[in-house]
């Protein structure tokens, strides 16, 4: 009769919903949250990039209060930075390495006038 194919479908069912629904505990324990956004389309890995890149948490709702304006972006900017010009960027940058190794030989400096400073107490 037709009842007979009942526990085998039933079988069946049951044993392929496991892993749907084997995935919300598994979800919970490797990211922290139970539910995984969908990767199908491009749009949605851009969305997701973006609120990860925005709040380090892609699960967090993000709304446009989270992107930065033009204007705090500008006032992040030295002003005194070009970088239309790769000859000036080079120049600066070079400065800048300059002035961190003068830096660094000053503290050397400054650490050795200390030590000996201490040894003259001592004495």
């Amino acid at each position: 009769m037709w009842f007979e194919i009942l526990p085998g479908a039933v079988i069946i069912t049951t044993l392929l919903s496991v892993p749907i629904y084997a995935m919300y505990g598994l979800d919970k324990l490797t990211i922290g949250n139970a539910f995984r956004r969908n990767m199908d389309e491009r749009f949605s890995r851009v969305m997701y990039q973006r609120d990860f890149r925005l709040t380090d948490n892609p699960y967090k709702m993000n709304g446009l209060e989270q992107i930065p304006d033009e204007e705090e972006k500008k006032e992040e900017k030295d002003p005194n930075e070009d970088n239309d010009d790769p000859a000036l960027a080079k120049k600066r940058e070079k400065e800048r390495k300059l002035r961190e190794k003068q830096l660094q030989k000053e503290e050397k400096l400054r650490a050795k006038q200390l030590k000996e400073e201490e040894k003259q107490k001592k004495n």
